[in-house]
């Protein structure tokens, strides 16, 4: 973060367009149209950008009063879905001899376009606005240099013709601002690549544009399914009651696990409050559905084993190739989120299967023990994340 001197020499310079000064405190969306102005770096200079908060355009200090509240919020910018991919940034109150000022410094995005609420916000100079066609085109190229993760790199063996243009159309109107798809002229390429689903460079869908869009993913990633396997007693030596392997679009891998989880989990009738009867299902359906997600979004995809969801009489378990990813340890596990396919978890989000990021363990926690289930196990090394959920017992 920036040095009190730093800061200084920052503030004092009205010219500069990697700082924005605002003496506001509520203003969600503004501060988030200059997050993600800041993390699409279109002047592309490769360095962080700052948003002060508690300075005046003339670049005084406005005497403001910040609270840990208002750090608190700004911090949850980067997670609440609305600024995708989700942005590198960090938070801090710098004290001067004049007073305090909220620095929320943004680092550049690895994989661009970033949109806030479905619009890709640019810095011009010391001025903010929405990218046109022109602009979004060079963010989408720029990312084919800067790519670092499996999902965004294209699968060159692919075409357009691979990909469902029906199925991109329905999540593409879910997450560009409407205004701006009434105003399109681009190619159907260009309109995969500001989504990250297609490398112009290559002429390929990426790897995210396969598992979202494919028509038969299988086909380039032989690992991208689902063995869902339900047993009749506690080994998984028994000969399966159910087995089904579940591919296809991301959309309809997921609705199919869904199902089956409504399928086979059994809905005790209990009796409640003012002798109402409730239902006491075995397993809470949104930790199920939490844990499984979590599995899809944060999986290896270059490794040809699928996911394993297997349903127990007394367990369920969901495993994943790939290990934990990033900064994220056995021990911050609920706390931290760094995603191995930034991209997919965007979709996800967009799609509505994730409402938040970096809380879906929290809430399966949360839900299992409301439901009397006992707390998840979490079995982890460099291959394999494995999670186990116990039927409450009776």
């Amino acid at each position: 973060m920036l040095s009190p001197e730093q800061l200084q020499r920052l503030m004092a310079d009205l010219e500069s367009d990697c700082a924005e000064r605002t003496t506001s405190t509520n203003k969600t969306d503004k501060f988030a149209q200059a997050i993600c102005a800041f993390a699409n770096d279109m002047p592309n200079r490769k360095q962080p950008g700052y948003l002060l908060i508690g300075v005046d355009d003339n670049g005084k200090l406005s005497g403001l009063a910040l609270t840990d509240q208002l750090l608190q919020n700004l911090g949850a910018l980067k997670s609440d879905g609305n600024i995708l991919p989700a942005p590198m940034l960090h938070v801090e109150k710098v004290s001067l001899p004049e007073g305090d000022v909220a620095v929320v410094e943004v680092h550049p995005s690895d994989l661009p376009p970033v949109r806030y609420k479905g619009q890709i916000w640019i810095r011009t100079g010391p001025r903010k606005g929405i990218a046109n066609e022109q602009e979004e085109r060079a963010l989408s190229e720029r990312r084919t240099s800067l790519a670092k993760t499996f999902d965004a790199l294209p699968v060159r063996e692919a075409g357009i013709g691979n990909l469902s243009m029906r199925l991109f159309d329905g999540y593409r109107a879910e997450t560009i601002d409407p205004e701006i798809i009434a105003n399109n002229h681009r190619t159907s390429e260009e309109k995969l690549a500001s989504l990250r689903c297609f490398d112009l460079k290559a002429n390929a869908p990426t790897v995210a544009g396969i598992l979202l869009f494919g028509v038969e993913p299988q086909y380039f990633l032989p690992g991208a399914y689902v063995q869902f396997l339900k047993f009749p007693g506690t080994s998984s030596t028994d000969r399966p009651e159910d087995e089904l392997a579940i591919s296809g679009d991301l959309r309809t891998v997921l609705e199919t696990v869904r199902q089956k989880i409504v399928a086979h989990n059994n809905r005790a009738v209990a009796q409640g409050e003012g002798f109402r009867d409730k239902d006491a299902p075995d397993y809470p359906e949104w930790a199920l559905r939490e844990l499984f997600h979590n599995a899809v979004m944060h999986r290896d995809y270059q490794s040809n084993t699928p996911i394993r969801f297997y349903w127990f009489p007394d367990r369920i378990e969901i495993q994943n190739p790939g290990g934990l990813y990033g900064e994220v340890t056995k021990e911050t596990l609920d706390r931290r989120n760094s995603y191995r396919n930034p991209t997919l978890a965007e979709a996800m989000r967009a799609m509505g299967y994730v409402n938040r990021f970096g809380y879906g363990i929290q809430r399966a926690k949360s839900e299992l023990q409301r439901n009397a289930n006992p707390p998840p196990e979490f079995e982890i090394d460099d291959k394999v994340f494995l999670v186990t959920i116990r039927k409450k017992q009776a």
